[in-house]
């Protein structure tokens, strides 16, 4: 597969991705190279990606806790200290080796420590390869609060090889998959087409989805790194997706959620805020709500959960001037930003999306 051009770095993918690696890390001379890995991917990918990492430069790993309940600037604490400790310098170089968590707490750890080192991105979940990894956003949780904390800016590569993804569970791979269909929903609707029937896609038709989809992402943020305007149209099914993913981390009687499955809720969601907004049709509603809800299992929600849900809104980042922005779409393929939706109305989403 090509190399895909970014902003400012470039997309590597399979083999041509440990070819880059090599060149770079002996071109640059870094000081030492510095290795992120959750205790997952410490386990199932590391001594792959070790393996295939020929250099003689000095390496070390620092290891931390899996799951988003750690995004967080404890963990970053102990990140920070433990490169102090090994003699990082910022001719050091952090390679983050994982999935969304460690790319987003990792690009931040890289972008702080000493005024900034180069990080390399190299995605292992299927969130990260299309999503997380991609377009420079590095960050943390605040509390429970999704990447309140963070920093635009962007790696000196993203590396994909996908054979990563035979680690995943299934569960994993379905939450990736949310991200790929946004793409389609708020950009191309024939990438969303694709998506129709799962059951018609093979496994060798993955590679293909995942690399068109980081050309989606990437072209959108190519035109817009800061997120003034077309990169907004990102946070389709994010800004209630969010929120219902906090809310159900940090309320013990809710099972908590991946990113991927608050997410298509947020989409579906939305979704029926743009049919009553008279921006898609009701075709185009129920062909969203019966395709994400064939993946992903129904939530169940109580009015006080969605009482606690809208509270929580008020903290979604694309707010301006304490009014709730949400990226609608405007038909399948298409967007509009910065578009408001009052609570009556978000009700009567949640109320449509417990229907079958």
């Amino acid at each position: 597969m090509n190399t895909i051009k970014a902003t400012n770095y470039e997309v590597f993918f399979g083999e041509n991705s440990y070819d880059y690696l090599k060149k770079t890390l002996v071109k640059t001379a870094y000081s030492k190279i510095f290795i992120l890995v959750d205790e997952n991917t410490s386990n199932h990918c590391l001594p792959n990606f070790l393996a295939n990492l020929a250099t003689e430069v000095e390496i070390e790993i620092i290891e931390i806790e899996a799951g988003e309940e750690n995004k967080n600037i404890n963990t970053c604490l102990h990140i920070w200290e433990a490169l102090s400790e090994l003699s990082a310098d910022r001719k050091s170089i952090l390679i983050n080796l994982g999935g969304g968590v460690v790319s987003d707490i990792g690009g931040f750890i890289a972008c702080t420590f000493k005024r900034g080192m180069d990080f390399i991105n190299v995605p292992t979940s299927l969130l990260a390869m299309v999503d997380a990894s991609i377009g420079g956003k590095n960050g943390v949780d605040l509390g429970a609060l999704k990447n309140q904390i963070g920093i635009i800016k962007e790696p000196k590569a993203v590396v994909i090889n996908t054979s990563f993804l035979e680690t995943l569970p299934q569960l994993e791979m379905r939450s990736g998959l949310a991200e790929m269909l946004k793409h389609g929903l708020i950009f191309n609707k024939t990438y969303w087409n694709k998506f129709k029937n799962l059951s018609n896609l093979k496994s060798d038709d993955l590679d293909g989805l995942i690399y068109e989809s980081i050309q989606i992402k990437n072209e959108i943020v190519c035109q817009d790194l800061t997120e003034n305007g077309l990169r907004k149209s990102l946070n389709f099914g994010h800004t209630l997706g969010h929120a219902i993913e906090s809310y159900c981390l940090e309320n013990d009687a809710k099972t908590t959620l991946l990113h991927g499955e608050a997410i298509a809720v947020g989409m579906i969601l939305e979704s029926y805020i743009s049919m009553e907004k008279n921006l898609i049709s009701k075709e185009e509603y129920f062909e969203i709500k019966y395709i994400l809800k064939d993946i992903y299992e129904t939530v169940s929600f109580n009015k006080n959960d969605i009482n606690k849900i809208i509270e929580l809104l008020i903290y979604d980042k694309k707010n301006e001037f304490g009014k709730i922005q949400f990226a609608l779409l405007d038909g399948i393929g298409n967007i509009k930003i910065d578009e408001k939706a009052d609570n009556t109305l978000i009700y009567k989403a949640f109320e449509d999306y417990a229907t079958a």
